[in-house]
């Protein structure tokens, strides 16, 4: 063989190997789901693809670090939620609903979620059948299961499930709830939760604990975190430490600081931050969060942080107007970004430092181009694949007054 020849027969396997990859890696429902956007992308390229796109959206305002991507990018979501339905022949199915839709997939397995959790919803699927408990109908209200929610403490292994019915009332709710730990005994509590509106949302306001405390805990950067059903928390921990240790090692935390977190949810980076900080204030609207981050801090040992049920934004107006000072802002909006007043408040409260995490590289280029008109400079961008297979990225900015 010669040497040209030698050259095609590289390329041809190299093509091979491509695309036995893609077949491997490849999810079969990815056209009728949508909820993995870069199916069509192997993992490097679907780095590229999102280092290119914080580069374009927030470049201008200082070089972007090369993203920080997954070594296993798989079954990374601790926080799995299925819906409940029929198909045309009768048969309940459970999966997820179908991009911009309610339309519902059926899901056995993904190559995102976690496996424990897709093996305890098709349990759950069956158990119905024994049961005799009918999937919910949104048309007529009729039936009783909609939703089941599956988290999982992936450095723990505390598993929570809740089952989210449309009415209070479960038959045979204890010998659902033996045959369901029979079959997963790892699963270290079962609540439920009453949902009886025509709404989108998955949960209801009233939940009662049918096993187990009613929460999990899991650690994350050394801290002990609480977690309860309608509390909010990062749904991949092995990024989400990337995340934060990006987030804290920008902030430069010396020990003097006053650090406030804003958007601060189960107290998360607050508490994490603290043990470098002089005193940590966390915010927020969710008062289920909110108490969460108080046990939290409480079961850390924590002493130097103080938690509050509010708007981030007026705590900081009124900081400002008693004279007080904050050296560092943590700020995690959620995809919408943060609003004019709330940036506002920030610049009136002039802390010297702000590190702002966020999860939409465009709400976060309009919100830095506020910031940086007001007076702050862009210092680093640091982009993170918290949701490998997806077109969501991650990006932590450090600006400086």
């Amino acid at each position: 063989m010669n040497q040209k020849d030698g050259r095609k027969t590289e390329r041809a396997v190299t093509s091979k190997e491509k695309k036995e990859d893609k077949q491997k890696t490849a999810c079969p429902l990815a056209k009728k789901c949508g909820g993995c956007q870069l199916q069509n992308l192997e993992y490097p390229q679907q780095l590229a693809w999102k280092q290119r796109r914080v580069e374009s959206l927030v470049g201008k305002f200082h070089k972007v670090n090369p993203i920080l991507g997954m070594e296993h990018p798989y079954h990374y979501r601790n926080k799995v939620q299925a819906a409940f339905g029929m198909n045309r022949g009768g048969r309940i199915i459970s999966g997820v609903y179908q991009s911009s839709t309610h339309r519902i997939v059926p899901v056995n397995s993904c190559m995102i979620e976690d496996t424990v959790a897709d093996s305890i919803i098709v349990t759950i699927r069956r158990l119905m059948k024994d049961f005799k408990i009918a999937p919910y109908e949104e048309d007529s209200g009729r039936g009783l299961l909609r939703h089941v929610l599956v988290k999982r403490g992936f450095a723990t292994g505390q598993v929570m499930v809740v089952l989210v019915t449309g009415s209070p009332i479960l038959p045979a709710k204890n010998n659902l709830v033996k045959a369901l730990r029979a079959a997963h005994p790892e699963i270290t509590t079962i609540l439920q939760n009453i949902n009886p509106y025509r709404t989108s949302l998955v949960l209801g306001e009233r939940e009662t604990v049918l096993f187990g405390p009613g929460y999990i805990e899991d650690e994350l950067c050394g801290c002990v975190f609480r977690i309860s059903a309608r509390s909010f928390y990062q749904v991949n921990p092995v990024q989400t430490e990337v995340l934060y240790r990006a987030a804290i090692r920008m902030a430069g935390l010396t020990g003097k600081e006053t650090v406030i977190d804003a958007y601060c949810g189960i107290g998360t980076i607050g508490l994490i931050a603290s043990r470098n900080a002089m005193r940590v204030i966390g915010v927020e609207l969710n008062k289920d969060a909110v108490r969460d981050a108080i046990t939290n801090a409480k079961r850390n040992q924590i002493e130097n942080t103080r938690f509050y049920q509010g708007d981030a934004g007026e705590l900081m107006i009124q900081m400002a107007s008693q004279g007080e000072k904050a050296d560092v802002v943590f700020m995690d909006p959620p995809r919408a970004g943060s609003d004019e007043a709330f940036l506002g408040s920030v610049v009136k409260l002039s802390p010297e430092t702000v590190v702002y995490i966020s999860c939409n590289p465009e709400t976060l280029a309009r919100d830095l181009e506020l910031l940086v008109k007001s007076g702050y400079r862009v210092q680093e961008i640091q982009p993170v694949d918290m949701f490998p297979w997806t077109n969501h990225v991650e990006t932590v900015v450090l600006l400086s007054l």
